[in-house]
């Protein structure tokens, strides 16, 4: 994971290295890129767009991607990110291409994957999205234990909730999994495992 550093002032993309991830505000942010920064600052370089609905993230990847008439270098567009959908779906409605819809129905986990559907949807007819996703470069965000069992007193593990507050130990290409962190340091040490 590389930071995202937010310009705040002119005077800070002299001094960051033009390597550095660029953060650019573009939700609920309460400053404009623009009252700081010409575009050219922002072109030729990685940048990650901080908030806002698919529309406007794609509105600011073609202001920092498009052909200009100086033949600027286009920015390394390396990610977005956005949490009005979660916003919305405690007020029951899910995001869409067309705007905002009831999901008054859905219960709020179902309504923010049906936005992010919709959000994928969006992106794919836009022939951006990514060939392949963080779980096929990286595999699932929790690590599953080889047996549904807590090792260090044998109790079960029932519930996908379960697996993901258990702590995880990984040895000689097993995964295992513990209540507790004391129990997981209790094993490793009794297994010299450390």
């Amino acid at each position: 994971m590389e930071p995202v550093i937010v310009p705040k002032c002119r005077e800070a993309f002299d001094v960051l290295d033009e390597a550095t991830v660029l953060g650019w505000p573009n939700g609920y942010a309460n400053t404009d890129p623009f009252d700081y920064s010409d575009l050219s600052d922002w072109r030729g370089r990685p940048v990650h767009i901080l908030g806002g609905t698919p529309h406007s993230q794609h509105d600011v990847i073609d202001l920092l991607t498009q052909p200009t008439l100086d033949e600027q270098p286009p920015a390394d567009i390396v990610g977005l990110d956005g949490n009005a959908i979660y916003k919305a779906a405690y007020y029951g409605e899910y995001w869409t291409p067309d705007g905002y819809e009831s999901a008054d129905h859905f219960s709020i986990r179902r309504t923010v994957r049906r936005s992010l559907e919709e959000i994928k949807g969006y992106w794919q007819d836009l022939d951006v999205w990514p060939t392949d996703t963080p779980i096929d470069r990286y595999g699932p965000a929790v690590l599953e234990p080889d047996e549904p069992v807590y090792l260090e007193h044998g109790g079960d593990i029932r519930s996908r909730e379960d697996v993901e507050r258990a702590h995880i130990l990984e040895h000689d290409d097993r995964v295992y999994a513990f209540e507790s962190a004391a129990g997981k340091r209790f094993v490793a040490y009794r297994e010299g495992w450390e």
